[in-house]
């Protein structure tokens, strides 16, 4: 039983230290970053918000600040309830990516266009003009571009 308990500590140990070496290692390689994810299709927004997830695990919440930029059908993933031709709803993805500091930008344009009801909208989403504009915009400001 003693040995069964080392065996399993040992492990956890070596687990640990090997998750604080990758984590080192991830930080030298990528340093930080700034980006901006566009999102321009509802039924691919369950997988960028993944991809989303997947950055922020890989470098770490300081050391990413991440904007998202909805517009088009896009934009709908914003929308309270909605949800993508597989039924896939995105509130809790959005909640936790929110809480983890990503920031969400959604077009003036679609929602006019679109007839989207400003009451829908996902509460911390951020209104601009121009989703494509906006894109640009950060861009200049030396966000990288990332279209999942």
């Amino acid at each position: 039983m003693k040995a069964m308990i080392k065996t399993g500590l040992t492990v956890f140990a070596a687990t640990m230290m090997l998750l604080a070496v990758s984590a080192n290692a991830a930080d030298k390689r990528y340093g930080k970053q700034k980006v901006v994810y566009h999102i321009n299709d509802l039924n691919k927004a369950k997988g960028a918000l993944r991809n989303i997830k997947n950055h922020l695990n890989a470098l770490g919440d300081k050391n990413v600040e991440i904007k998202t930029v909805f517009h088009s059908s896009g934009a709908f993933a914003l929308v309270e309830g909605q949800k993508d031709k597989k039924g896939n709803t995105f509130g809790d993805q959005l909640a936790a990516l929110s809480n983890r500091g990503v920031e969400f930008l959604i077009c003036a344009n679609t929602i006019r266009g679109k007839k989207i009801p400003k009451d829908k909208i996902y509460l911390k989403a951020k209104v601009v003009p121009s989703g494509v504009a906006e894109v640009a915009y950060l861009q200049q400001k030396g966000y990288l571009y990332v279209k999942p």
